[in-house]
């Protein structure tokens, strides 16, 4: 697309935006939100209230409702520490996952039924 054509595509756009703008600004039902949104906020300084205040006034359990909803990262089981032993040379691998590199040539080496027959407990 040629810039004149791009330029001229986004002068439309705007247009449009413009026009439902104003339409909005007359809308009763949005001067009434703002007149209320306003009164609102005026009565929250006179009295030093927030936003935060009102919700928790109305609807207490609100902040329960947001923090459950949240993803529990902390709830997640942590990973017990493995220890193998390698009978054959001694070597020792502590990991708390099976993606560790060495282990995984023990279990192509040797099989992963006999390496996990190496896991100390």
């Amino acid at each position: 697309m040629s810039k004149l054509a791009e330029y001229r595509q986004l002068e439309k756009h705007l247009a449009e935006q413009l026009q439902a703008l104003e339409a909005l600004k007359g809308d009763d039902g949005l001067k009434k939100e703002i007149e209320f949104e306003t009164k609102l906020r005026k009565l929250l300084d006179q009295y030093g209230f927030s936003l935060k205040h009102i919700v928790n006034l109305l609807d207490p359990h609100s902040s329960a409702r947001r923090q459950s909803a949240a993803p529990a990262a902390s709830t997640r089981k942590t990973r017990e520490l493995k220890v193998y032993k390698n009978p054959n040379t001694g070597e020792v691998i502590e990991t708390k996952g099976g993606n560790h590199k060495a282990l995984k040539e023990w279990k192509a080496k040797h099989g992963a039924n006999v390496v996990e027959g190496w896991l100390k407990k």
